[in-house]
């Protein structure tokens, strides 16, 4: 699946939000650990950790809406979430795999 620009600006914004909660966007983005923010992989498991949470919230609006407890705006919104959540994800997770792809054409 190509990546599109509307989900590498979803991707890169949400990093920024993380970057922005830890004090320090700029480096947060870049993914270099530092003293006074998070590294790399703690971003990509608090990311894992909101889609995860924005899927479970999906569902169970789902299975409210089934049982006619739900509003569906809360359903539509819930849903949307969890896929803009997933998206951001997989856009991520394909400029990852993109620029380790780069650094192994490096030559030596």
């Amino acid at each position: 699946m190509p990546i599109n620009p509307a989900a590498a600006a979803n991707a890169y914004a949400a990093l920024g939000r993380i970057g922005a909660e830890a004090g320090n966007p700029a480096r947060a983005i870049a993914g270099a650990p530092t003293a006074d923010g998070p590294s790399f992989s703690s971003i990509l498991k608090d990311m894992v950790s909101a889609v995860s949470q924005a899927s479970a919230h999906a569902d169970l609006q789902t299975q409210a809406a089934a049982m006619g407890k739900a509003n569906m705006v809360d359903v539509v919104t819930a849903v949307a979430e969890s896929e803009t959540a997933i998206s951001t994800l997989v856009a991520v997770r394909d400029k990852v795999i993109a620029a380790y792809e780069d650094i192994l054409k490096m030559p030596i």
